[in-house]
Protein backbone atom coordinates (compact mmCIF):
# COMPACT_ATOMS: atom_id res chain seq x y z
CA UNK A 1 0.00 0.00 0.00
CA UNK A 2 2.80 2.37 0.86
CA UNK A 3 4.34 1.60 -2.50
CA UNK A 4 1.11 2.70 -4.25
CA UNK A 5 1.04 6.03 -2.35
CA UNK A 6 4.69 6.54 -3.20
CA UNK A 7 3.99 5.90 -6.89
CA UNK A 8 1.05 8.34 -6.94
CA UNK A 9 3.09 11.02 -5.16
CA UNK A 10 5.90 10.61 -7.69
CA UNK A 11 3.45 10.98 -10.58
CA UNK A 12 1.96 14.12 -8.93
CA UNK A 13 5.36 15.76 -8.58
CA UNK A 14 6.19 14.92 -12.17
CA UNK A 15 2.93 16.48 -13.34
CA UNK A 16 3.63 19.67 -11.35
CA UNK A 17 7.07 19.95 -12.88
CA UNK A 18 5.65 19.58 -16.39
CA UNK A 19 2.90 22.13 -15.62
CA UNK A 20 5.48 24.62 -14.35
CA UNK A 21 7.53 24.17 -17.51
CA UNK A 22 4.48 24.75 -19.69
CA UNK A 23 3.46 27.90 -17.75
CA UNK A 24 6.96 29.30 -18.03
CA UNK A 25 6.89 28.72 -21.78
CA UNK A 26 3.47 30.36 -22.15
CA UNK A 27 3.20 33.06 -19.48
CA UNK A 28 -0.24 34.43 -18.66
CA UNK A 29 -0.57 38.19 -19.24
CA UNK A 30 -1.79 39.48 -15.90
CA UNK A 31 -3.99 42.61 -16.29
CA UNK A 32 -2.44 45.86 -15.16
CA UNK A 33 -3.77 47.47 -12.01
CA UNK A 34 -5.19 50.99 -12.12
CA UNK A 35 -2.06 52.29 -10.41
CA UNK A 36 0.18 50.59 -12.99
CA UNK A 37 -1.83 52.09 -15.84
CA UNK A 38 -1.60 55.56 -14.27
CA UNK A 39 2.15 55.19 -13.74
CA UNK A 40 2.55 53.96 -17.29
CA UNK A 41 0.76 56.99 -18.67
CA UNK A 42 2.83 59.30 -16.49
CA UNK A 43 5.94 57.65 -17.90
CA UNK A 44 4.62 58.25 -21.41
CA UNK A 45 4.09 61.91 -20.60
CA UNK A 46 7.57 62.18 -19.13
CA UNK A 47 9.08 60.62 -22.25
CA UNK A 48 7.00 62.78 -24.59
CA UNK A 49 7.61 66.10 -22.85
CA UNK A 50 11.32 65.40 -22.37
CA UNK A 51 11.62 64.64 -26.08
CA UNK A 52 9.69 67.76 -27.14
CA UNK A 53 11.66 70.03 -24.79
CA UNK A 54 14.94 68.50 -25.93
CA UNK A 55 13.99 69.03 -29.58
CA UNK A 56 13.15 72.71 -29.08
CA UNK A 57 15.75 73.54 -26.43
CA UNK A 58 18.73 73.41 -28.77
CA UNK A 59 20.12 75.84 -31.33
CA UNK A 60 17.62 76.11 -34.20
CA UNK A 61 15.05 74.05 -32.29
CA UNK A 62 12.51 76.76 -33.09
CA UNK A 63 14.33 78.83 -35.68
CA UNK A 64 15.23 75.88 -37.92
CA UNK A 65 11.81 74.23 -37.83
CA UNK A 66 9.27 75.90 -40.13
CA UNK A 67 6.43 74.22 -38.26
CA UNK A 68 7.18 76.09 -35.02
CA UNK A 69 9.42 79.00 -36.07
CA UNK A 70 8.22 82.20 -34.41
CA UNK A 71 7.56 85.10 -36.76
CA UNK A 72 6.26 88.61 -36.26
CA UNK A 73 2.50 89.19 -36.54
CA UNK A 74 1.08 90.53 -39.77
CA UNK A 75 0.66 93.95 -38.16
CA UNK A 76 4.44 94.07 -37.75
CA UNK A 77 4.71 94.69 -41.48
CA UNK A 78 4.74 98.36 -40.49
CA UNK A 79 8.04 97.82 -38.67
CA UNK A 80 9.43 95.60 -41.42
CA UNK A 81 8.52 98.11 -44.14
CA UNK A 82 10.15 100.97 -42.25
CA UNK A 83 13.33 99.05 -41.47
CA UNK A 84 13.63 97.80 -45.04
CA UNK A 85 14.03 101.40 -46.17
CA UNK A 86 17.40 101.69 -44.46
CA UNK A 87 20.60 99.90 -45.54
CA UNK A 88 20.76 96.48 -43.91
CA UNK A 89 17.18 96.79 -42.68
CA UNK A 90 16.14 93.35 -43.87
CA UNK A 91 19.01 91.79 -41.96
CA UNK A 92 17.96 93.66 -38.84
CA UNK A 93 14.47 92.15 -39.10
CA UNK A 94 15.86 88.65 -39.56
CA UNK A 95 18.24 89.17 -36.64
CA UNK A 96 15.26 90.18 -34.52
CA UNK A 97 13.35 87.03 -35.48
CA UNK A 98 16.46 84.98 -34.76
CA UNK A 99 16.80 86.52 -31.28
CA UNK A 100 13.15 85.84 -30.48
CA UNK A 101 13.52 82.20 -31.50
CA UNK A 102 16.76 81.90 -29.53
CA UNK A 103 14.91 83.20 -26.47
CA UNK A 104 12.24 80.54 -26.95
CA UNK A 105 14.89 77.84 -27.35
CA UNK A 106 16.43 78.97 -24.10
CA UNK A 107 13.07 78.83 -22.32
CA UNK A 108 12.32 75.34 -23.67
CA UNK A 109 15.32 73.99 -21.76
CA UNK A 110 13.54 74.83 -18.49
CA UNK A 111 10.10 73.53 -19.46
CA UNK A 112 10.71 69.96 -18.26
CA UNK A 113 10.19 70.53 -14.51
CA UNK A 114 6.96 72.42 -15.20
CA UNK A 115 5.57 69.45 -17.11
CA UNK A 116 6.81 66.91 -14.58
CA UNK A 117 5.09 68.75 -11.75
CA UNK A 118 1.77 68.54 -13.61
CA UNK A 119 2.34 64.87 -14.42
CA UNK A 120 3.03 63.98 -10.79
CA UNK A 121 -0.21 65.66 -9.73
CA UNK A 122 -2.25 63.58 -12.20
CA UNK A 123 -4.88 61.37 -10.52
CA UNK A 124 -5.79 57.82 -11.56
CA UNK A 125 -9.09 59.19 -12.91
CA UNK A 126 -7.20 61.80 -14.96
CA UNK A 127 -4.93 59.08 -16.32
CA UNK A 128 -7.78 56.87 -17.53
CA UNK A 129 -9.59 59.85 -19.07
CA UNK A 130 -6.44 60.74 -21.01
CA UNK A 131 -5.71 57.14 -21.96
CA UNK A 132 -9.17 56.68 -23.47
CA UNK A 133 -9.17 60.12 -25.12
CA UNK A 134 -8.14 61.39 -28.54
CA UNK A 135 -4.60 61.21 -29.89
CA UNK A 136 -3.83 64.58 -28.29
CA UNK A 137 -5.70 64.05 -25.00
CA UNK A 138 -2.51 64.05 -22.93
CA UNK A 139 -1.29 67.18 -24.71
CA UNK A 140 -4.53 68.97 -23.92
CA UNK A 141 -4.31 67.84 -20.29
CA UNK A 142 -0.81 69.24 -20.00
CA UNK A 143 -1.79 72.46 -21.75
CA UNK A 144 -4.64 73.10 -19.33
CA UNK A 145 -2.42 72.40 -16.32
CA UNK A 146 0.86 74.06 -17.31
CA UNK A 147 0.07 76.91 -19.69
CA UNK A 148 0.07 79.74 -17.16
CA UNK A 149 3.33 78.63 -15.55
CA UNK A 150 4.97 78.11 -18.94
CA UNK A 151 3.80 81.54 -20.08
CA UNK A 152 5.52 83.05 -17.04
CA UNK A 153 8.65 81.10 -17.94
CA UNK A 154 8.77 82.12 -21.61
CA UNK A 155 7.46 85.68 -21.41
CA UNK A 156 10.43 87.44 -19.74
CA UNK A 157 12.88 85.77 -22.10
CA UNK A 158 10.90 86.84 -25.17
CA UNK A 159 10.45 90.36 -23.79
CA UNK A 160 14.18 90.68 -23.11
CA UNK A 161 14.91 89.95 -26.76
CA UNK A 162 12.38 92.59 -27.84
CA UNK A 163 13.89 95.20 -25.51
CA UNK A 164 17.35 94.90 -27.05
CA UNK A 165 18.32 97.70 -29.44
CA UNK A 166 17.92 96.89 -33.11
CA UNK A 167 19.05 100.17 -34.67
CA UNK A 168 19.96 103.69 -33.58
CA UNK A 169 19.38 102.89 -29.90
CA UNK A 170 15.76 101.90 -30.53
CA UNK A 171 14.39 98.51 -29.50
CA UNK A 172 11.73 96.43 -31.24
CA UNK A 173 9.32 97.18 -28.41
CA UNK A 174 9.83 100.94 -28.80
CA UNK A 175 9.50 100.72 -32.59
CA UNK A 176 6.33 98.68 -32.30
CA UNK A 177 4.72 101.04 -29.80
CA UNK A 178 5.66 104.13 -31.82
CA UNK A 179 4.45 102.77 -35.13
CA UNK A 180 1.24 101.25 -33.81
CA UNK A 181 0.57 104.43 -31.86
CA UNK A 182 0.85 106.54 -35.00
CA UNK A 183 -1.25 104.07 -36.98
CA UNK A 184 -3.96 103.91 -34.35
CA UNK A 185 -4.29 107.68 -34.24
CA UNK A 186 -5.12 107.56 -37.92
CA UNK A 187 -7.23 104.38 -37.83
CA UNK A 188 -9.32 105.60 -34.90
CA UNK A 189 -10.62 108.45 -37.08
CA UNK A 190 -14.23 107.92 -38.15
CA UNK A 191 -13.45 108.49 -41.82
CA UNK A 192 -10.54 106.05 -41.66
CA UNK A 193 -12.79 103.38 -40.18
CA UNK A 194 -15.32 104.01 -42.95
CA UNK A 195 -12.49 103.36 -45.37
CA UNK A 196 -11.84 99.98 -43.70
CA UNK A 197 -8.79 100.89 -41.63
CA UNK A 198 -8.54 99.11 -38.28
CA UNK A 199 -6.45 99.99 -35.23
CA UNK A 200 -3.76 97.54 -34.10
CA UNK A 201 -3.96 96.37 -30.52
CA UNK A 202 -1.61 93.38 -30.60
CA UNK A 203 0.62 93.20 -27.53
CA UNK A 204 3.82 92.04 -29.18
CA UNK A 205 5.47 90.24 -26.21
CA UNK A 206 2.26 88.35 -25.39
CA UNK A 207 1.67 87.44 -29.02
CA UNK A 208 5.17 86.06 -29.50
CA UNK A 209 5.09 84.16 -26.21
CA UNK A 210 1.83 82.51 -27.28
CA UNK A 211 3.45 81.58 -30.59
CA UNK A 212 6.36 79.99 -28.74
CA UNK A 213 4.03 77.95 -26.52
CA UNK A 214 1.95 76.93 -29.50
CA UNK A 215 5.09 75.44 -31.04
CA UNK A 216 5.93 73.63 -27.82
CA UNK A 217 2.54 71.93 -27.63
CA UNK A 218 2.65 71.08 -31.34
CA UNK A 219 5.80 69.08 -30.63
CA UNK A 220 4.31 67.42 -27.55
CA UNK A 221 1.24 66.40 -29.59
CA UNK A 222 3.55 64.85 -32.18
CA UNK A 223 5.33 62.84 -29.49
CA UNK A 224 2.04 61.70 -27.95
CA UNK A 225 0.69 60.51 -31.29
CA UNK A 226 3.97 58.73 -31.94
CA UNK A 227 3.80 56.83 -28.63
CA UNK A 228 0.14 55.92 -29.12
CA UNK A 229 0.55 54.66 -32.68
CA UNK A 230 4.10 53.34 -32.99
CA UNK A 231 5.09 50.39 -30.78
CA UNK A 232 8.77 51.23 -31.34
CA UNK A 233 8.25 54.52 -29.51
CA UNK A 234 7.26 52.69 -26.31
CA UNK A 235 10.66 52.59 -24.70
CA UNK A 236 9.91 50.30 -21.76
CA UNK A 237 7.67 47.37 -20.78
CA UNK A 238 5.09 49.41 -18.88
CA UNK A 239 4.50 51.67 -21.90
CA UNK A 240 4.20 48.65 -24.18
CA UNK A 241 1.55 47.09 -21.95
CA UNK A 242 -0.43 50.29 -21.34
CA UNK A 243 -0.65 51.18 -25.04
CA UNK A 244 -0.89 47.70 -26.54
Amino acid sequence: MNKIYLLLFTIFLSSCAELTTIMESYPIDVPLSEAEVANGLKEALRVGTDSASAHLGVTDGYYGDDLVKIVLPEEANMIVDNLSKIPGGDKLVEDLILRINRAAEDAAKDAGPVFWKAVQEMTINDAFTVLKGEDDAATQYLKSNTYVELFDLYSPKIKASLDKEIVAGVSTTESWETLTGKWNRIADNTFAQMAGLKPVHTELPDYLTKQALSGLFIKIAEEEKHIRQDPKARVNDILKRVFE
